[in-house]
């Protein structure tokens, strides 16, 4: 019979591991393909390069937040419908990586605002990244 050992009487160290979990089923390779448990689409993770005109006192037509405080990066948190940002296919959960070639993956938030409003032509490269960006504090850019 089973005896459970006092948790005093342990030698150290103790470490206790979490319930089983059975795996999911093995799914043929073959069969993955349009399997419902497999996504196979990582194309929408790549980086990509959106290219916007801002003629003076336009709006951008999207939000970011984030910045090098939060060590996560700059994040576009929101796309105004119908703007030239969403027509050149930015979207929220897009992780700014450069614009005019400037590194956007470690820059103060104002400094990253101060590129935005001051350029005329804004040539970004971008990646969907959604997993940090739900970490991000908003603060907006118009």
């Amino acid at each position: 019979m089973d005896q459970k050992i006092p948790y005093d009487d342990y030698q150290l160290p103790v470490v206790f591991l979490p319930s089983y979990e059975n795996p999911p089923a093995w799914v043929p390779p073959q069969d993955r393909i349009n399997h419902p448990d497999y996504n196979n689409e990582l194309t929408q993770f790549l980086p990509r390069t959106i290219v916007l005109q801002k003629p003076p006192g336009a709006q951008l037509g999207f939000n970011i937040r984030g910045g090098k405080a939060s060590q996560l990066g700059i994040f576009i948190s929101k796309v105004v419908p119908d703007s030239d940002a969403h027509r050149a296919g930015l979207q929220e959960g897009d992780q700014v990586l450069s614009v005019n070639e400037v590194d956007f993956q470690d820059i103060e938030h104002s400094k990253a605002v101060e590129i935005l409003k001051t350029a005329r032509e804004i040539l970004m490269r971008v990646r969907y990244f959604p997993y940090n960006y739900q970490r991000q504090k908003e603060r907006t850019v118009h």
